[in-house]
């Protein structure tokens, strides 16, 4: 008879799941035992457990089926709640599947026990233990189905030693085809008379259309309505970012100019994102509670809607059918509509001008990106990890729904490396380019490991300045001339990225940067060291 852990290996696979990341622990053998000459799933040991974590994220993004990463109990479990907490804060399905104490030694504090329904708590939209083997199937339904329905996100199921090698006469659980909510056809016709008469329409568009068909089809729906779109927190890749329509994002400060222009709106359509800290500008647009204009809301999950803001129409559904059924408009927009498009498209292209710099103190690492965009492959995935060296990325670099932009929309440092090895598997042939700061490059650099062994052609880009820059920004800013906790010192990372297989080539200056082109075209791993200017982002000087 099949064991738990080979039941839970076999429904994922039933569900069109692929891949496992995972930091080997003595707590869930079993589990590992039933991956074993498994040629249906593919197991990738990680070097720690948050770069298992971050990418299991990046791969859901990628496949759209939930992204799966193995943990052992305690200090396996506590390395991953970075991963469980980005997964909530980005909406990616995921599930952390932990190994845990025998049952006879529950709640005795045992040895690297953890009880982790209270350590998840409100992070992950459920967490499980199975103590019965009878249970493992109707928990890994549920693990399924609440990982990925309404808002995705986290769910951790918990597996004591003894029950992943318990015997069990069950068969793996496939997740039904779940029905789907439509529109309400009387409200899709009171929008459509909305928006025929809105002069100044705008919509947010959010992470719900990052499936397949997405971006096709609310790049349909807004150059068929003619309505200027901004993109939620890091979501640049949804729209295409080089149509009249596309009037940038709603990042961490907007220009006072841009956010004065997007309050004018008569009508906001809110577009499978969530109306949260960024996205809102600190809950400042629009207004609270009831905004000063128009709002719609349309999103999957009925819990985002009238959390802060009261819509004046919304609509519970897939946002991807809702576009598809609001159809194309019969009757031309309102002649003010073409010059609030162009007005909102003004103000973006001058917020994406490259900026010029004077400075002694390295390269600023805005000029490095911006040369980059110029030259991405139309397919290329790029990921980003935090912090301040990637902030330009979002404001300069013309991304298209043909490419993909990985990014940690929590902020989570270490996210890139991960992230772009994840892409790599995911896709192999398909260019990558992970751009990392110095700080996050020492948090998960190690990740780099699975790329040489696996043989994969990344190529990174590390900003060097010895400075935790973001930091040190915000320190500027509130105590000048003070700053502490705020500088490092890194090893050589030159000689790292040649441990890890890679060719090593250092940019000094702006006259470097002609190698770019050939050194993004190469065949095989690049690792790209810039000696980043510091100048460049302080307060002084932006």
């Amino acid at each position: 008879m099949p064991s738990v852990g080979t039941l839970i290996v076999d429904t994922l696979v039933r569900n069109g799941i692929d891949r496992v990341f995972c930091v080997p622990g003595e707590s869930y053998l079993g589990l590992l035992d039933a991956l074993y000459e498994r040629d249906d799933i593919d197991t990738v040991v990680c070097r720690h457990e948050a770069g298992a974590g971050f990418m299991a994220l990046a791969d859901a993004r990628l496949s759209g089926v939930p992204g799966i990463a193995c943990v052992s109990r305690g200090p396996g479990a506590s390395n991953a709640a970075i991963a469980v907490h980005t997964a909530q804060q980005d909406g990616v399905p995921f599930i952390l599947l932990v190994g845990q104490v025998p049952t006879q030694d529950l709640r005795r504090d045992s040895f690297q026990e953890i009880d982790y329904g209270h350590m998840f708590g409100r992070i992950a939209k459920w967490t499980a233990e199975i103590t019965d083997p009878e249970r493992a199937p109707e928990v890994m339904l549920r693990a399924l189905v609440t990982a990925t329905t309404g808002t995705p996100g986290p769910v951790v199921v918990v597996v004591p030693e003894d029950v992943l090698t318990a015997s069990l006469d069950a068969l793996p659980v496939i997740v039904p085809a779940l029905p789907v909510m439509a529109p309400d056809p009387a409200q899709l016709a009171t929008l459509r008379d909305a928006l025929v008469a809105a002069e100044r329409p705008l919509a947010i568009v959010g992470s719900a259309f990052d499936r397949p068909g997405g971006r096709a089809a609310i790049g349909d729906f807004l150059s068929t309505w003619q309505i200027p779109a901004v993109v939620s927190f890091r979501r640049q890749d949804l729209v295409d970012n080089t149509e009249r329509h596309y009037a940038g994002d709603m990042g961490l400060a907007n220009p006072a100019d841009q956010m004065a222009a997007l309050r004018d709106a008569d009508l906001l359509l809110v577009l499978g994102a969530r109306l949260s800290d960024i996205t809102t500008q600190g809950y400042s647009f629009p207004r609270m509670v009831r905004p000063e204009m128009k709002l719609v809301h349309v999103h999957a999950d009925p819990a985002q809607i009238g959390t802060h803001f009261a819509p004046d129409i919304s609509f519970v559904c897939d946002p991807i059918r809702f576009v598809t059924e609001m159809g194309s408009s019969t009757t031309p927009p309102p002649n003010g509509r073409a010059a609030w498009t162009d007005r909102l498209r003004t103000i973006r292209n001058g917020i994406a001008a490259p900026r010029s710099f004077s400075v002694t103190d390295g390269m600023p690492f805005e000029t490095v990106i911006h040369r980059m965009g110029e030259i991405l492959p139309e397919d290329a995935i790029v990921t980003v990890d935090a912090g301040t060296f990637g902030a330009p990325v979002y404001r300069v670099v013309p991304f298209r729904p043909s490419q993909r932009l990985l990014a940690p929309i929590s902020g989570a440092m270490g996210f890139g490396v991960p992230a772009a090895v994840a892409a790599g598997l995911r896709r192999p042939g398909t260019p990558v380019i992970c751009l990392v700061g110095d700080g996050g490059f020492l948090m998960t650099g190690s990740e780099l490991s699975v790329a040489m062994e696996r043989g994969l052609p990344l190529k990174v880009i590390l900003s060097e300045n010895g400075v935790y820059a973001s930091i040190r920004i915000n320190q500027e800013r509130h105590f000048p001339g003070r700053p502490v906790g705020t500088g490092f010192v890194n090893p050589n990372l030159e000689l790292m990225g040649r441990a890890y297989g890679f060719a090593v080539t250092r940019l000094k200056t702006e006259a470097d940067l002609d190698l770019l082109p050939a050194l993004l075209a190469a065949p095989g791993p690049q690792f790209i060291v810039v000696d980043t200017s510091l100048d460049a982002v302080l307060p002084r000087n932006s």
